[in-house]
C-alpha cells in the first residue's frame, strides 16, 4: 500500500446519525411504533376523513401542527417515519411559500412514530389566536386549508 493511502473507502454511503428528520404536529396520544393513517379524521378544517398525512422538517411548523389541530388532547410532536413516498405540501408550498422553506410533506402512505418531542416552545398565545382567526377567515371564505 502507498505511504499516505488508507485502506478505508471514506465516500461509500453508511448510515448516518444526521439524516433527515420528519416530524408530525397532533392533540392525538400515540405511542411508539403506532401508525399515522389517511382515513382517518384529519385533525384541522372540518374534521372530515383524510386523503392525505402531513409531516415536516422543522420544528415550527409541527408545532404549528400541535397548536392549531382539533381537540381537547395535550398538544404533542412526534418523530415520524415515512413508509412510502411523501411530496411537498401543496396548501403550503405553491399557495403560500414557494420553494418550501416550511419543509412541510404530505403522502397517502403511514407514517410511524418512532419519538416524540417532549420539550419545545409554544408560541404566543396572540400568534396562535392570530393563526385561528385567519383560518376562520379563509373558512367563511368556503376556503379549505388542508386538502
Amino acid at each position: 500500500m502507498e505511504k499516505g493511502k488508507s485502506e478505508n473507502k471514506t465516500n461509500e454511503a453508511s448510515p448516518s446519525p444526521f439524516a433527515q428528520t420528519y416530524l408530525h404536529g397532533t392533540k392525538a396520544d400515540l405511542k411508539l411504533g403506532d401508525f399515522i393513517e389517511v382515513g382517518i379524521n384529519s385533525n384541522f378544517g372540518q374534521n372530515k376523513k383524510a386523503n392525505y398525512i402531513y409531516l415536516t422538517a422543522t420544528l415550527d411548523a409541527a408545532i404549528w401542527g400541535a397548536e392549531l389541530a382539533l381537540g381537547n388532547g395535550r398538544e404533542r410532536i412526534y418523530l415520524v417515519e415515512p413508509t412510502g413516498a411523501i411530496e411537498d405540501d401543496p396548501n403550503l408550498t405553491d399557495k403560500k411559500f414557494p420553494g418550501n422553506p416550511t419543509k412541510s410533506y404530505r403522502s397517502m402512505h403511514p407514517f410511524k412514530v418512532v419519538g416524540e418531542v417532549t420539550i419545545w416552545q409554544s408560541h404566543s398565545a396572540e400568534k396562535v389566536k392570530a393563526m385561528k382567526d385567519g383560518l376562520a377567515k379563509l373558512n367563511e371564505q368556503g376556503i379549505e386549508a388542508i386538502e
